[in-house]
């Protein structure tokens, strides 16, 4: 009896919540550990079939680097990268196109169905092409100033928000791979977490979720008892300064600061390793990662 009146409080400690966020949208990165790990990846599938149950409005956007880099060994190719971004030649492209933009994309897609939800793959593979991301070829200059070539590498410059408000309010999860279409129909490989905030910014979100392989962001990187519940634009600013928040945290932070301004409510950044960390996020008190919010909030 004492299990089942637990489970009913945890039911009433969601409800404020679910109406808080009910017809809201909400944008989930994932990408990295989480999708190799076929357990983990299952419960978050089931996180967000709940989301839409409920009410809420999920987007999904997600990378595949490690099946990538998988394909690309079976190809004899080798992975290489300069400043975190995949160096994405001819022979890249196809393998990008054919296992994220293809495989993945469908097969996230079909695993919602297939628990009781309803999915769109957006992709421009197949006889249909229905891509929500356009984009340009990115240039980087190395520290001389010098341009350096990625090959089909690329940022989104828009995306088509009428689709996916007409996906989401029609109750489907719309499922974006990380890549983008120029207007002259050339693909472009696109960083993943770059390209959720661009679809974050485009449909002005209540959230924004990343999901990662750590618990947040932390006081002391190597200890997760020391995670920052919450953090304000200043803040997180200070401790990047102090040194507390370094190496491949600081980009994924000041892009989430970079996305606060543009009219994002709240970033989370989670481990998506740990079973129902979307739905703790959202759906209880205190949450189990970082929330960071403008300075306003």
């Amino acid at each position: 009896m004492q299990e089942a009146i637990a489970k009913a409080d945890a039911l009433i400690e969601a409800m404020s919540w679910i109406r808080e966020f009910r017809d809201k949208i909400t944008v989930i990165k994932v990408g990295g550990s989480v999708m190799k790990n076929r357990e983990a990846m299952r419960q978050l599938l089931t996180d967000i079939v709940f989301l839409e149950t409920v009410g809420m409005r999920p987007i999904v956007v997600h990378g595949g680097g490690n099946a990538i880099n998988q394909a690309m060994v079976e190809a004899n190719l080798e992975p290489q990268f300069v400043s975190g971004r995949r160096v994405t030649d001819d022979a890249t492209l196809a393998i990008v196109d054919r296992v994220l933009a293809g495989e993945l994309n469908e097969s996230l897609a079909a695993q919602i169905e297939e628990l009781g939800g309803r999915a769109m793959p957006l992709n421009f593979t197949g006889e249909s092409n229905n891509n929500v991301l356009f984009g340009e070829k990115l240039q980087l200059n190395d520290q001389q100033g010098k341009s350096i070539d990625l090959g089909h590498v690329g940022f989104v410059t828009r995306v088509d928000r009428e689709a996916l408000d007409n996906l989401c309010y029609a109750g489907q999860v719309p499922v974006i791979p990380s890549v983008c279409e120029t207007e002259s129909g050339d693909h472009l490989n696109v960083n993943a977490d770059t390209a959720a905030t661009a679809v974050a910014q485009a449909m002005g979100v209540e959230k924004l979720v990343f999901l990662s392989d750590v618990n947040g962001v932390r006081r002391d990187k190597d200890d997760p008892e020391s995670l920052i519940r919450s953090l304000n634009a200043q803040e997180a600013r200070a401790l990047i300064r102090e040194g507390a928040i370094e190496s491949g945290m600081i980009p994924k932070v000041e892009a989430c600061l970079d996305t606060l301004q543009k009219g994002v409510g709240k970033i989370h950044i989670i481990d998506g390793r740990l079973r129902h960390s979307l739905l703790l996020e959202i759906y209880t008190n205190h949450g189990v990662g970082t929330e960071l919010i403008s300075d306003a909030d």
